[in-house]
């Protein structure tokens, strides 16, 4: 008979004591939010929809885990901070993730899926169930709205993904000075609800794709939408001609572009820059006087048309023209909209569009989706759709049952370590399972709120034929 030693963690020592630590607790959890996102999840039936989309080919005398459950499992693993895959052969046994996945949690029959499952479920994926999974994400953003809404903003980016290996489609971008993918991500806004993205190889993306992106876009949200007005909001690489047209012949569509200064921009806009020069000036000369801080910088707006030689018209400029004390500074945007003044499109519309930017950064750092690593690029589409899914519940957790709380604007990084690492007991009854937490919980009033809302709330059905 063998005797095996129990590991165990050494620590410094007490007056008196010694302390050690081992893994010999049972079953015990640090994932408390799982049960969060389950339900959250049940209301918005986001994984439901997701599983919908995807053409099952499995054998059903083979198949252990539904479509539904690997999607909801390893998105419920990336919006608690699992950004691995290989997380789930230690998560498959938390009974935290078996309670939310609908599994008795102490039962070792009803394990959850493995790694190897879902390395196969992403090397599955193929192109028409990938154009579906980006679908159903349009067609949830649809479905957030109770009715459809007077405007939107759809806000274009797309952001650096580097690749370390011998991934397919990774190219040398000299922008970013890295092998990588360009991934683009839409955006709502105002609301910052995530509308749809889509992996894509490294390479600067012309204005046939984006225009090709958009055009399927904006046609499938005027079958639901025809009255909405859309606004199209991006930074200069973006304002292709071709997409500027597209937008041209939407109804009820408008577009507002960063643009890249060239000569004959500065020439247009030059008037301008005196006018801004001479305001600093002015400013600096009236600040020395009374001995006060010089001004950081002046700013004067103005418009003017001007049509690029591979435009089909002439558009609306909006010319910022800053002056700093380390010099010049100007800035064009370009837009179809003819009604705001200058400095209201500029300040108001186009500035507002760095959200999205602080929007990707969540979807990166915090969700991982820049977990790109499988040699395949249909897998690592996959994978980005599954961060991005992540994203879906944090945002639905945070504008749906966290409002009017502290975390009702907070990032996922900082919703995952206030609310869902807390540390859970698990015990399992013949009529019931008990969770127990701890007694010093710091977020018990916050805990109560958000289980007595995504309970009292009612289960819809969701129809995702």
């Amino acid at each position: 008979m063998t005797y095996s030693t129990p590991e165990q963690l050494r620590f410094p020592p007490l007056p008196g004591y010694t302390v050690r630590a081992d893994f010999e607790g049972g079953a015990l959890s640090s994932d408390f939010g799982a049960l969060l996102l389950r339900g959250i999840d049940r209301q918005i039936g986001f994984t439901q929809r997701l599983a919908a989309a995807v053409r099952d080919k499995r054998h059903p005398s083979y198949t252990e885990h539904s479509m539904q459950e690997l999607f909801a499992q390893r998105i419920y693993q990336i919006a608690s901070g699992y950004a691995d895959g290989n997380d789930a052969n230690s998560l498959r046994h938390d009974p935290m993730f078996k309670l939310s996945m609908e599994r008795l949690p102490l039962d070792p029959n009803q394990d959850l899926a493995s790694a190897p499952t879902f390395s196969r479920l992403e090397h599955r994926i193929t192109r028409p169930d990938l154009y579906r999974l980006s679908q159903a994400f349009v067609d949830h953003f649809i479905a957030s709205y109770p009715e459809p809404p007077a405007a939107i903003v759809l806000d274009l980016d797309h952001s650096e993904d580097p690749t370390h290996g011998q991934q397919e489609l990774a190219f040398y971008n000299h922008h970013y000075q890295s092998h990588c993918y360009l991934p683009l991500f839409i955006f709502e806004g105002t609301s910052h609800a995530l509308v749809t993205a889509c992996l894509r190889p490294g390479k600067r993306p012309p204005g046939v794709e984006n225009a090709m992106i958009m055009i399927r876009l904006l046609s499938y949200l005027r079958r639901h939408w025809p009255d909405t007005h859309i606004v199209v909001r991006g930074d200069s690489h973006v304002a292709n001609p071709e997409v500027m047209e597209l937008i041209t012949y939407q109804r009820h569509t408008d577009f507002v572009f960063g643009l890249a200064g060239n000569s004959v921009l500065l020439r247009q806009a030059a008037p301008t820059m005196q006018e801004a020069r001479d305001l600093f000036k002015q400013r600096s000369a009236v600040a020395k006087a009374y001995r006060q801080q010089p001004p950081l910088s002046s700013r004067v707006y103005e418009e003017f048309s001007y049509a690029a030689a591979s435009w089909a018209q002439p558009w609306r400029v909006i010319v910022k023209a800053e002056v700093m004390a380390a010099g010049d500074n100007p800035r064009f945007v370009v837009t179809s909209l003819a009604a705001p003044p200058p400095q209201q499109v500029y300040e108001d519309l186009y500035c507002a569009r760095g959200n999205c930017e602080n929007d990707i950064k969540a979807v990166k750092n915090d969700l991982h989706s820049d977990r790109t690593s499988a040699t395949t690029f249909l897998a690592n589409a996959t994978r980005l759709l599954l961060s991005c899914g992540a994203y879906v519940l944090h945002h639905a957790l945070r504008t749906n049952t966290l409002a009017h709380t502290a975390l009702a604007k907070a990032q996922p990084g900082t919703v995952i370590l206030t609310l869902f690492k807390v540390a859970t007991q698990v015990k399992q009854y013949k009529d019931r399972i008990l969770l127990h937490l701890p007694t010093s919980c710091p977020v018990k009033a916050l805990l109560r709120r958000v289980t007595t809302l995504l309970t009292a709330v009612p289960v819809p059905d969701f129809n995702t034929s």
